[in-house]
């Protein structure tokens, strides 16, 4: 007999979690990253961009997302959490996984210019485990129609 109740959590499931994050920012007019942070398959915290909103260049997917987490649980620790976002970090999101001693990253797309691996050393805590590309032509896609749009709601302005 199969058990309807019984729900299979993957890396995918959750991927598709951040990306329901990162289509928030889209219709924001932010750009599209979006991350949940996960503890026994259960999302603990959430989080898009918000730079544009909150005129601040901290306001990044991550951050939103490991401040809720943190807030959620009542500490500052994320070593049993995994991080799911749409976007590799960037070198201040990958400082703050580091400091928030995050157990797993897991993202999707690369950041081939503002990527945290573009560093060349891992600026990850030691522990962190990393599994990229995840759902990855998505969340690429996600970001390529948003600065399409940008680029041709310029062009119709000029």
């Amino acid at each position: 007999m199969i058990d309807l109740a019984a729900e299979v959590y993957t890396d995918e499931y959750f991927m598709r979690a951040a990306i329901v994050e990162a289509e928030k920012a889209f219709e924001a007019g932010e750009t599209p990253v979006g991350a949940v942070i996960v503890w026994k398959n259960r999302v603990i915290g959430r989080g898009y961009n918000l730079t544009e909103t909150l005129n601040d260049p901290t306001a990044h997917a991550e951050i939103q997302a490991i401040t809720a987490a943190t807030n959620t649980i009542g500490g500052k620790y994320l070593t049993e959490c995994t991080l799911y976002v749409t976007l590799e970090p960037c070198v201040m999101c990958a400082g703050a996984c580091f400091w928030a001693q995050v157990g797993a990253l897991v993202y999707g797309a690369d950041d081939e210019k503002r990527g945290y691996s573009l560093v060349g050393q891992n600026i990850l805590h030691p522990k962190t485990r990393v599994i990229k590309g995840v759902l990855k032509e998505r969340c690429s896609e996600l970001l390529k129609s948003f600065f399409r749009k940008m680029r041709e709601n310029y062009k119709s302005k000029t």
